[in-house]
């Protein structure tokens, strides 16, 4: 089941809010940006619930119940049924790069984007090693192909009907007109601390329209982050029960570097423990109403900065 998000950075053109298609749910915490995670929390309350897509249960050493890695075929033609073009982050609830996604499974997401161009995707992962791997795909089977051939040779399988993996719907032939890598398909990564800056190493070898690094939950300085080829930034300070601190100059670095490396800064919010500290005419900022420090009203005027990424990436 799909639903609109009030995520600021995958709101529409004209503000509307944002499209979560989940072809996917569940997840593994795999570092220190995962510990508060608001889906495995989400996924507890819609398992008590009865909803069908949170009865299994994960590895309760690094997920929880209702949140094992599921797959969901069912979901994959929710997009077709949309006409009006609109911002879709995909997995909300799950990493689409996740180890148990299984390979023909991302060809047949990919053939749904490739069908449906008039939506612009958005795909967050903390494992974009494996992005890179499959979707650059490079040729070993000696005939010299170029980067993704044999992934999209995949994706047409997935618009073929008498395959196994036919998403009904599809039209056959449109996933090597959609040119390489799609355009309508953006590719971000999570690092939420120095050790964690060679994620975008692995972002910049994978073929994405537009590459994009969330900074959220921000939990320290990234003195060796790399905004080469990268072309949008999303800093943001924790919020939720059990925030982490948030330095503001922390974010303020990060921008510097941003217009150094020509990518484009979009400051999400300043966190729960900010907003709870920082006061406001007389009252904290949490005592206006705004306990995520998501409201730029209240930022230092140097961090108000929300820009969305102006050109594509070209290369794969």
């Amino acid at each position: 089941m799909s639903s609109r998000t009030k995520i600021e950075w995958t709101q529409g053109d004209d503000g509307a809010p944002g499209q979560t298609w989940n072809p996917t749910t569940g997840c593994d915490r795999i570092s220190p940006g995962c510990d508060h995670c608001y889906a495995l929390t989400m996924a507890k309350r819609l398992k008590g619930m009865g909803q069908a897509k949170y009865q299994n249960d994960g590895d309760p050493r690094t997920s929880g119940p209702g949140f094992a890695l599921t797959t969901h075929p069912d979901t994959l033609t929710e997009p077709l049924r949309w006409k009006k073009p609109r911002k879709v982050f995909v997995n909300s609830m799950s990493d689409l790069f996740h180890a148990r996604v299984p390979r023909e499974f991302l060809a047949r997401v990919f053939a749904v984007m490739a069908a449906t161009p008039q939506h612009t995707y958005q795909i967050l992962t903390k494992r974009p090693q494996r992005a890179a791997r499959i979707l650059t795909d490079l040729c070993t089977c000696g005939a010299g192909h170029t980067p993704g051939v044999h992934f999209r040779s995949d994706m047409e399988w997935a618009a073929t009907p008498h395959s196994p993996t036919y998403v009904p719907g599809l039209e056959h032939g449109i996933y090597h007109r959609a040119g390489w890598p799609l355009p309508n398909v953006w590719i971000g990564t999570s690092i939420e601390s120095d050790k964690y800056a060679r994620r975008a190493d692995h972002l910049r070898n994978t073929p994405a329209a537009v590459r994009f690094l969330s900074a959220e939950p921000l939990l320290e300085a990234l003195p060796s982050l790399d905004l080469a080829g990268i072309n949008w930034l999303i800093p943001g300070g924790e919020s939720g029960p059990g925030a982490r601190p948030f330095n503001p100059a922390w974010a303020a670095d990060l921008l510097d570097d941003a217009r150094q490396a020509e990518t484009a800064p979009f400051v999400k919010q300043l966190g729960t423990v900010w907003a709870r500290d920082t006061t406001w005419g007389g009252k904290t900022i949490a005592a206006h109403g705004d306990t995520k420090g998501g409201d730029p009203t209240y930022w230092p005027t140097h961090l108000r900065v929300r820009e969305y990424p102006r050109t594509a990436v070209a290369d794969a």
